[in-house]
């Protein structure tokens, strides 16, 4: 069962975007989020870089990445790997939302 299924966007900012998926899977290891048991059944959270997520708009002038979070659909912009550690504990270990990172789609 996948609990949460990440894409960072690596299209506009390939480094960055990069970067910030390793970040964020380094951080799901370390937090013990990668693989997990989740009402009795085993959940797994995944990350992945994709091409576009048409949010350019959103982080062409900021030093970070777009990100989506589902199943929930949360779109966040401009997040930088030093947010990943956040993103994990926060989002997906406590089900917080990053109210500072959120975009209005």
């Amino acid at each position: 069962m996948i609990e949460h299924h990440l894409f960072v966007c690596n299209n506009q900012k390939s480094e960055v975007g990069d970067d910030l998926a390793k970040a964020i899977k380094k951080e799901l290891k370390l937090q013990g989020l990668k693989t997990f048991v989740a009402d009795g059944q085993k959940a797994h959270n995944r990350v992945q870089t994709c091409n576009c997520l048409d949010l350019c708009k959103n982080c062409k002038k900021g030093p970070g990445a777009a990100v989506v979070v589902y199943p929930e659909g949360i779109f966040y912009g401009n997040v930088r790997p030093k947010d990943a550690a956040r993103l994990v504990h926060e989002h997906l270990g406590q089900g917080q939302p990053l109210a500072d990172l959120l975009l209005n789609k």
